[in-house]
């Protein structure tokens, strides 16, 4: 009877051991993106980088002028330029 009974424990508990890793595996799925860069699209991204940076820098250079004149506006088109980039950078970034 003892031996019945140890077996029975015994093989339970392989079955049962066995049969947990398979609840604990996960799968990860990486998804590749790929871009196809043409001509057009590269030109496209660089004119709205230019255009984001532009923006940026009159509009900088125009509240510079107003607050301290020429050497204002030359601080504030730095300053509306680096604003512009940043942007221009955080929008690129958006959606990935």
């Amino acid at each position: 009877m003892k031996k019945l009974l140890l077996s029975t424990m015994i093989g339970a508990g392989l079955l049962v051991s066995t049969a947990v890793p398979g609840q604990a595996v996960t799968y990860r799925h990486q998804q590749q993106r790929r871009y196809y860069a043409h001509k057009r699209a590269v030109h496209r991204r660089h004119v709205r980088t230019a255009k984001r940076v532009g923006i940026g820098a009159a509009g900088g250079a125009a509240i510079g002028a107003l607050a301290g004149g020429g050497k204002g506006g030359a601080i504030g088109a730095i300053a509306g330029a680096g604003a512009g980039a940043l942007y221009d950078a955080h929008k690129r970034s958006q959606g990935r």
